[in-house]
């Protein structure tokens, strides 16, 4: 049985996704969640010098959507064809275009820049009614019906990025919230949820 380790933050961000994909998929690893204290120590060690890093069986896999895209083929969670695939990629890719231009605003400290950043992350909410419609047109899922890493993706990010703007983002979107609700009810995501760590975001 390989051995897994994912290095991150003790906050949800950029891993989390990567630890509702492990945790759905029944896969055991260490969730190590360094402090600032430790970071400095720890960037020596990373291939980019920036994490999440996973590493199996000691070797070291970066980037957080390359992490995603290789554990969600080994896990039956990326569609059954090239064309299902594709479709969740430009799912997810949608999702991160939200998800940036909002984590841009929110930290930006700069008051004139903060302004313009969030004028062009008010830009972006067009896109969650699309994946909201997207939802209706695939049977409660992302794609052709069924759990896929894109699911995942959105719950993790929907959820970071609620708390971060102190507001559900999906208040507005019904079929997006039905999917959050759906993923977090999962029988191994609901038992991660119920015991990970307390953090800021």
């Amino acid at each position: 049985m390989p051995s897994y380790r994912l290095t991150y933050f003790n906050i949800t961000g950029l891993a989390e996704p990567i630890r509702l994909v492990l945790h759905q998929s029944g896969i055991k690893f260490e969730d190590r969640r360094l402090t600032q204290d430790e970071w400095p120590e720890v960037k020596k060690g990373m291939p980019l010098g920036q994490v999440p890093v996973l590493e199996v069986d000691g070797k070291a896999y970066y980037q957080s959507k390359a992490i995603l895209r290789l554990l969600a083929r080994k896990n039956n969670l990326y569609g059954s064809n090239d064309e299902e695939a594709f479709l969740i990629d430009a799912t997810v890719d949608t999702i991160d275009d939200v998800r940036t231009a909002y984590s841009q605003y929110h930290f930006e400290q700069d008051p004139g820049y903060k302004a313009k950043l969030k004028a062009n992350a008010e830009k972006k909410l067009p896109m969650l009614h699309k994946l909201d419609e997207q939802v209706k047109k695939n049977g409660g899922h992302f794609v052709n019906g069924k759990l896929t890493w894109a699911d995942l993706f959105y719950a993790a990010q929907s959820e970071t990025l609620s708390n971060m703007l102190q507001t559900d983002i999906n208040k507005d979107h019904p079929e997006l919230k039905k999917l959050v609700e759906k993923v977090r009810s999962l029988p191994n995501i609901k038992a991660y949820l119920d015991s990970r760590p307390q953090s800021m975001f």
